[in-house]
């Protein structure tokens, strides 16, 4: 039996989603251990590839202060022992973390048993978390990292079937991520007459916040555009799509690698050790991206140095960054005989 923890946030979350369903493929259910803070029971309560979910109280301990801090190490410490407890009633083998607050009862329970740990570090900049616990995992893997156990990231395949090289600036689509992003979705409001007067389509993610207004505005001004809050179609979305503006959060950043588009990331400026930053810049210093910081854009500006671009170069080099296949690189490794 394997036990994934770890999340919070979709970030961390699709990865566990991934590695679970590589082991659905090969008849293995896994067990959830995450938090009831944060979005882990959304995601996984009700999940059937998983033999059994559990959530815990956990938080974070970083961003605390003085009692508060000992509350939540206290907090930590006690589901970790509860943890032990259901390692040892699922006979668990191996404890597959992705990191987050969410994963700190599960991880530390498994070194307190002697279970081996691994360890997936989404972004560029390793979490507080996944630091404390690198020395002691059996391996770390990161698609940035090359001291880590380097494996692919894990991108659904249906990403990979989006794959096309992209050579004339037909559709541009503005991703804020599921929560939605209020800098990109005026930004696209104020690209949209241009936009619209360039014959360029418009596919525009908007988070459920801002969703009405964004639609109402399109509406108002009579410019055609795809208009959504939220969508399990993105794959399909990001095939007609030609370039992306979007946060630069690590899922969403290589999906976009894995369907070769090619896009402008405009980190979020308060992300923790600004980890969105770096994210993007591994793909800029490899002119595989542009990287803007959150700030007044000029759109006209923008949109003449987007024209400006080689899709077809960038789109190439892109294929080159990630290939199909990352969660069963990881679940080979877990479960390959152990010398």
């Amino acid at each position: 039996m394997i036990a994934i923890t770890g999340g919070g946030t979709g970030g961390h979350l699709v990865i566990a989603r991934a590695i679970k369903e590589e082991l659905n493929k090969r008849g293995l259910k896994p067990i959830y251990i995450g938090s009831t803070a944060g979005q882990d029971q959304t995601w996984f309560e009700n999940d059937k590839g998983f033999e059994k979910t559990y959530f815990l109280e956990s938080r974070g301990v970083v961003n605390k202060k003085g009692i508060h801090k000992v509350l939540a190490l206290f907090t930590i410490i006690r589901s970790a022992f509860t943890c032990k407890a259901l390692f040892k009633k699922h006979q668990v083998k191996y404890v597959f973390s992705v990191g987050g607050y969410s994963a700190a009862p599960a991880s530390f329970g498994a070194l307190l048993c002697g279970i081996p740990l691994y360890i997936h570090e989404q972004n560029a900049i390793q979490g507080k978390l996944n630091s404390l616990l690198r020395p002691f995992s059996k391996a770390f893997f990161s698609s940035y990292d090359a001291k880590a156990t380097m494996t692919s990231y894990p991108v659904s395949e249906t990403f990979f079937k989006s794959r096309r090289e992209r050579s004339d600036l037909k559709t541009i689509i503005f991703l804020g991520g599921s929560q939605g992003a209020t800098f990109i979705n005026h930004l696209a409001l104020k690209m949209a007459k241009l936009l619209q007067q360039e014959g360029i389509a418009i596919i525009h993610q908007t988070g459920k916040k801002e969703f009405e207004q964004m639609k109402k505005f399109y509406e108002d001004e009579g410019i055609l555009a795809d208009v959504f809050d939220f969508s399990n179609a993105i794959p399909e979305k990001l095939a007609r799509a030609d370039f992306a503006i979007s946060r630069s959060g690590a899922s969403t950043l290589w999906e976009l690698c894995a369907a070769n588009v090619p896009a402008l990331f405009i980190p979020y400026p308060h992300a923790a050790a600004n980890h969105q930053h770096f994210n993007a810049k591994a793909l800029a210093d490899q002119k595989a991206a542009l990287i803007l910081p959150q700030q007044d854009i000029d759109p006209v500006a923008l949109l003449t140095h987007i024209k400006s671009i080689n899709l077809s170069n960038v789109s190439k080099k892109l294929s080159q960054l990630i290939h199909d296949g990352g969660a069963q690189e990881i679940v080979d490794f877990m479960l390959q005989p152990k010398k």
